[in-house]
């Protein structure tokens, strides 16, 4: 496959595309999307039931990065105890649909991915 003409200079290395890619990057934020968009907004606690595997930390970690690239909006209430909800942004839910192209790609090409990254380490 070739990138089309007039196209390439999309993806230098100071180019807009590769905002995407290293948002995407991250091995949990996707998972926390995905949670967000299925559940609706949720708690911090909840997050981490419905994800599952997931520490505390990584989970807190993960929210404040897709929060400072305003993909979630965390939205606190004033009661008492206090508490706290994450919602996707029109940004977070925008990218459902390369996050799930993504995965049809990954169904289609893991295992050739993995058969190669299994030859190369027999090969070291």
């Amino acid at each position: 496959m070739s990138v089309p003409a007039g196209r390439f200079d999309d993806y230098t290395s100071d180019c807009r595309a590769r905002v995407a890619f290293e948002v995407l990057a991250n091995r949990w934020d996707s998972v926390v999307v995905f949670t967000i968009a299925a559940y609706g907004p949720m708690r911090p606690a909840v997050l981490l039931t419905r994800i599952g595997g997931i520490r505390p930390k990584v989970l807190h970690d993960a929210l404040r990065r897709l929060e400072y690239n305003g993909l979630v909006e965390r939205r606190p209430y004033p009661e008492a105890p206090p508490r706290v909800d994450y919602a996707l942004t029109e940004a977070g839910g925008a990218l459902l649909e390369p996050m799930q192209a993504m995965g049809a790609w990954a169904i289609r090409y893991a295992d050739a991915v993995l058969d190669a990254q299994e030859r190369f380490e027999v090969r070291k």
